[in-house]
C-alpha cells in the first residue's frame, strides 16, 4: 500500500480537535489511538449499554467505528481548513463483535482528486483480536464551511 504524505503540519491537531467535537462518539465512549499519514485506529472499550438483543456489540457502533475512522484517516491527508465527508461505505459484518473492545484501523487506498477511497479493519479484542468486519468508503474532502 501506498506511504502518504500529509499535506498540513498540524493533521493531528485538526483531527484530535474534530473528533472531539463529535458528540456521540463521546456518548459511545470512543477514543482516538493511532493517528498518522493516512493511518487512524479508533477503539470502544466493552459497555453493555452498546450491545445488542443477543450480547454483543451492536453492528451500528461497529459501523460507525469503521466510518469514522476512514473519514479521519482520509482527513489527515488533507490541507488545513479541510472537512471530510463520507459519500457512501460499505460494511462486511464477518463475525460477532464480542470482547473488551473494538478496534478500527483504517487506512488510505487512494487519494484521488476528488474522491478519497479508505478501508477499514474492525476488530474485537479480548485475548486476542478477531477480525469481525471489514469496511471500504469513499470520501470527499472540502475546504471551509461547505
Amino acid at each position: 500500500m501506498e506511504k502518504f504524505q500529509a499535506k498540513s503540519s498540524n493533521f493531528r491537531q485538526i483531527i484530535k480537535e474534530s473528533f472531539e467535537k463529535q458528540t456521540f462518539l463521546s456518548l459511545i465512549g470512543a477514543k482516538l489511538t493511532k493517528v498518522s499519514p493516512g493511518e487512524i485506529e479508533i477503539e470502544v472499550e466493552d459497555n453493555k449499554k452498546l450491545y445488542q438483543q443477543d450480547g454483543f456489540f451492536h453492528a451500528g457502533v461497529t459501523s460507525t467505528l469503521a466510518d469514522v475512522s476512514m473519514g479521519y484517516a482520509a482527513l489527515s491527508l488533507a490541507s488545513d481548513n479541510s472537512r471530510v465527508l463520507t459519500t457512501e461505505f460499505k460494511i462486511n459484518l464477518l463475525s460477532p463483535a464480542v470482547g473488551d473492545k473494538l478496534i478500527a484501523r483504517s487506512k488510505v487506498v487512494k487519494f484521488g482528486k476528488i474522491l478519497k477511497i479508505c478501508k477499514s479493519s474492525v476488530f474485537s479484542k479480548s485475548k486476542e483480536e478477531k477480525l469481525c468486519a471489514i469496511s471500504t468508503g469513499t470520501m470527499i474532502i472540502s475546504l471551509g464551511d461547505n
